[in-house]
């Protein structure tokens, strides 16, 4: 009997022991969850990031929340890194769950279904960076630097740039309403557009005048190098003596892409951009220097709707080659982001970089200034006159 009284108490006291174990790790999370060796903003010495704070308020809302037993624990991690890439108060650095990263991968494919606008967020503003040829926001009048402060009955001052994309597209036939406001007008105007599927166009040649061969570039996707090495085949077969480049409206893409297009342009091993990491380190990408189009006398146009790998391309070709360029300045979207693919399917999208011309000038927020300013007015468009594209013809003549 002593025996098993002896027995009784140990298993007890094991319990006792374990209970409080199990009680003081609830209240009090292991060092694994402290990460030494990082500086917070505006102080010089590495200070201790503790992340039991994190799985504190998990507990509360475990033990706590009214409808604790209807939670759904993946949206919570989900929602905890959304709002951890919120903190970081850039546009460009976004958390995707599996279907946005799907729809964006596929995106950059060329195709979906939405009104075909490039937007981004210009001074805490939603703005057009730039309608694509022949698409619905085109149709409907939608120009570059146009602000959007509603989609349908949402307000876009609290959203991130993924929300509002995702607002904006729709099945094809579907309408949507923005709420647009201009610089030129007196009041806000409500544009509605019908959704369609957008076929993002690349790029597209035409023989002017005094053999000039005007290139239009609509967009840097994945197929924009295969189809501009067509363009300078059928350039080289021609009696080509000078090139209007046209950028305008190209909100950009691929940096490889924009790079293998300066290539054509360049000698090899020119320096066509510089990756800035803000840590002391930086990466170059230099040209692959095809240089077929090296000594064909050639001008750039720029606008406010030029973005990013187009902005690298403008930049680097007049650092390098002294080429001049006619618009007005770009959108300044100088930053580099990264695409991480998690392992559920959902991925992150990050700035990693801000990008350098050549000559080290940075081209985030400020853009890239023309050599020559010209503005389209209004009257303008309602004459058809292009006088960018004029004064670049004028000047290879």
């Amino acid at each position: 009997m002593k025996k098993y009284i002896s027995i009784l108490v140990w298993i007890i006291l094991l319990a006792i022991v374990f209970g409080s174990g199990f009680f003081i790790g609830q209240i009090s999370l292991p060092s694994v969850e402290k990460v030494e060796g990082l500086t917070n903003k505006g102080l010089d010495q590495p200070a201790l990031i503790d992340f039991s704070l994190f799985w504190d308020a998990w507990r509360i809302i475990e033990k706590k929340y009214v409808d604790r037993d209807d939670l759904d624990r993946q949206n919570m991690i989900y929602g905890a890194i959304t709002g951890l890439f919120k903190s970081l108060d850039d546009p460009y650095s976004v958390f995707m769950e599996p279907e946005e990263s799907k729809k964006f991968i596929d995106d950059m494919g060329g195709s979906f279904e939405g009104i075909g606008a490039e937007i981004g967020i210009r001074k805490g503003a939603l703005t057009i960076i730039a309608p694509l040829e022949g698409m619905p926001a085109q149709e409907v009048g939608l120009k570059e630097g146009d602000k959007v402060l509603k989609i349908d009955e949402t307000l876009t001052a609290d959203l991130t740039l993924d929300e509002a994309v995702s607002l904006i597209r729709g099945q094809k036939g579907t309408e949507v309403v923005l709420l647009i406001t201009r610089e030129e007008w007196d009041e806000v105007k409500e544009i509605k557009i019908i959704r369609d599927t957008i076929k993002i166009p690349i790029i597209k040649l035409e023989i002017k005048d005094d053999n000039i061969a005007y290139i239009q570039f609509y967009h840097f996707t994945e197929n924009a190098s295969k189809e501009f090495r067509r363009i300078v085949g059928e350039i080289l077969n021609s009696s080509v003596k000078g090139i209007v480049l046209d950028l305008r409206n190209n909100p950009g893409g691929y940096l490889e892409t924009s790079v293998d297009i300066a290539s054509w342009f360049l000698s090899r091993n020119e320096i066509v951009v510089i990756e800035d990491f803000g840590n002391g380190k930086d990466n170059k990408y230099r040209s692959k220097g095809y240089g077929d189009l090296e000594d064909i006398p050639t001008v750039i146009l720029i606008n406010r709707g030029s973005a990013s790998a187009s902005e690298i391309l403008a930049g680097a070709l007049r650092d390098i080659k002294k080429i001049k360029i006619v618009g007005q300045k770009s959108f300044g979207k100088g930053s580099v982001q990264q695409l991480e693919k998690l392992r559920d399917g959902s991925s992150i999208k990050i700035t990693v970089a801000k990008w350098l011309t050549p000559s080290g000038i940075s081209i985030r927020d400020e853009g890239i200034i023309p050599d020559i300013e010209i503005e389209i007015t209004k009257e303008d468009i309602d004459e058809m006159r292009d006088p960018q594209l004029d004064k670049a013809i004028e000047l290879l003549k």
